[in-house]
């Protein structure tokens, strides 16, 4: 929500986030609208990735991405700590051609650390939340630990620079 109240709805890029969420459904696409003026939209089979939108992964899937379209598929590891937003973040080194920025919050365990090397080796961005502003440290703790993240900053800096890199990238391609 910190990251949201201080993005823009204007800014061209498309956000999407995976949580854990294994057996509960989520209630984000209810509560995010509080937060940012961008459409919120729960994720559904084949939806356009579209910018300017805030996309939240469904309870019990694994979420890939190919030809600019979202794919759902049953959650993978269903037992234990998932690993969506590992699989997630694979999934967009092997079927995305645009610009990545891989954020890592807060949250518990280490999932999305062991992708964040192969987000930078096609060119993205990775960016962790700094520990001390995290409510569940682990996640970024493990983020960082990877030794692949370019950026360690709080929720409102986070924001701050996913809004420079997104005018540098539009300035580069003239979108």
């Amino acid at each position: 929500m910190r990251l949201l109240d201080h993005l823009p709805d204007d800014m061209g890029v498309a956000i999407v986030i995976v949580n854990h969420l294994r057996t509960v459904a989520t209630q984000l696409h209810r509560i995010l609208p509080l937060h940012t003026r961008m459409p919120v939209e729960l994720i559904r089979e084949r939806l356009e990735v579209a910018p300017n939108r805030v996309f939240i992964i469904p309870e019990k899937r694994d979420l890939h991405v190919l030809n600019g379209e979202f794919r759902l598929e049953p959650i993978s590891k269903p037992h234990g700590w998932p690993d969506v937003i590992t699989v997630f973040l694979k999934s967009l080194t092997a079927h995305w051609d645009g610009q990545l920025i891989a954020v890592i919050v807060s949250g518990y365990d280490g999932d999305g650390a062991a992708a964040l090397c192969g987000i930078k080796e096609v060119g993205g961005i990775t960016i962790a939340q700094k520990p001390d502003t995290a409510i569940q440290p682990d996640m970024p703790a493990s983020a960082i630990a990877s030794g692949c993240i370019d950026y360690v900053l709080s929720p409102e800096a986070i924001a701050t620079e996913i809004i420079r890199i997104g005018k540098a990238v539009r300035s580069t391609t003239g979108t």
